[in-house]
């Protein structure tokens, strides 16, 4: 658990962030000409901020460089990031009639749609970041332009984890993968790994990530994670956390935050996967993606739970390891 919020960070993240919205408990699929109630709605700071929100709540020291709008959206996002969760924005910038990005998501059935506006940036993200601050890690979301801010990062030491967002022209080039060259791990989920690798599993498209960057991870949803750790020699498969799920949106950033966290403690694959498909799971029972990552404290309790009921064999094997890596406190408040 790390304290000091302007201290040099342990984890530096660049990216596109939004202002999501998220309607949950919907009984139909919305169609043209009818209003349909939400149970529940939620807005927080998503995109690149879940990953940023859900590090802070595990107790690390995270910095953002991310562009900002002034609108009512822009002001909302900064001071739930700076001032709710201690994320550092030293490096970020708030835009004059820029409109910050928006994300409206339709959790239904199990799943979630998304609809969401945002223009281009007011300035490129190496103008943004310029020279990044040193730091152990860092997260980006991989483009079709390579970033030099990742290049100088890779040949600072900083430990570099990719993910990539949805191509909307279909295309899935596979030439983005060259970037992978100055990374340390890349954590698609299954169809983005798929439809860049051009194979037709999970399995298949881990065995060629695996060739490209140290730390291969492919997600799968609720049915668990693939990895591959080349700088080990550690490979693992674990299955997902049974979990009530109300809203799946973000998820998967709160996996590979998580995952980082469990990189930067130095925990073998599997406990780091297990635990990073954990904190994924918890986060899908409430709506929302950074609003919903959980802290210690939940941690705590699920596995208090689990410990408790005899029904739960596998789970009270595999989690065992949390009774060695629970803060004393896992109630203790970051600043």
């Amino acid at each position: 658990m790390r304290t000091g919020a302007q201290e040099a960070p342990d984890v530096f993240l660049s990216g596109l962030l939004f202002l999501d919205t998220g309607f949950s408990g919907l009984t139909a699929v919305p169609v043209p000409g009818t209003e349909v109630w939400a149970e529940q709605v939620t807005s927080a700071p998503g995109g690149i901020a879940n990953f940023a929100v859900t590090l802070r709540r595990l107790g690390l020291r995270v910095a953002l460089a991310a562009a900002f709008g002034d609108d009512m959206g822009g002001t909302y996002c900064w001071r739930a990031l700076a001032q709710a969760e201690g994320v550092q924005l030293s490096s970020s910038r708030r835009f004059v009639g820029w409109p910050t990005p928006v994300t409206v998501s339709l959790a239904y059935d199990g799943d979630r749609a998304l609809v969401t506006h945002a223009e281009p940036p007011p300035v490129e993200p190496d103008e943004l970041v310029g020279d990044p601050p040193a730091s152990p890690a860092a997260i980006v979301h991989i483009g079709p332009k390579p970033l030099e801010w990742v290049r100088r990062a890779h040949a600072a030491g900083t430990l570099v984890f990719a993910d990539v967002g949805w191509d909307p022209s279909g295309q899935w080039d596979g030439a983005l993968l060259d970037q992978l060259a100055l990374c340390h791990a890349f954590m698609p989920n299954a169809a983005e790994a798929m439809a860049y690798t051009r194979t037709d599993s999970p399995a298949a498209a881990l065995a060629r990530l695996a060739d490209l960057v140290p730390l291969a991870v492919v997600t799968c949803g609720s049915a668990g994670v693939l990895a591959v750790d080349g700088t080990t020699g550690e490979s693992a498969a674990v299955p997902g956390v049974p979990v009530q799920a109300i809203d799946s949106t973000g998820a998967g950033d709160v996996f590979g935050a998580s995952l980082v966290a469990g990189t930067l403690a130095g925990w073998p694959l599997p406990e780091r996967l297990r635990f990073a498909a954990l904190v994924a799971a918890l986060s899908t029972r409430r709506p929302g993606a950074a609003a919903a990552a959980p802290r210690w404290v939940e941690l705590a309790s699920w596995w208090h739970a689990v410990r408790a009921a005899p029904a739960q064999p596998r789970l009270r094997r595999d989690y065992a390891f949390l009774d060695r890596v629970l803060p004393s406190d896992p109630g203790t408040r970051q600043p």
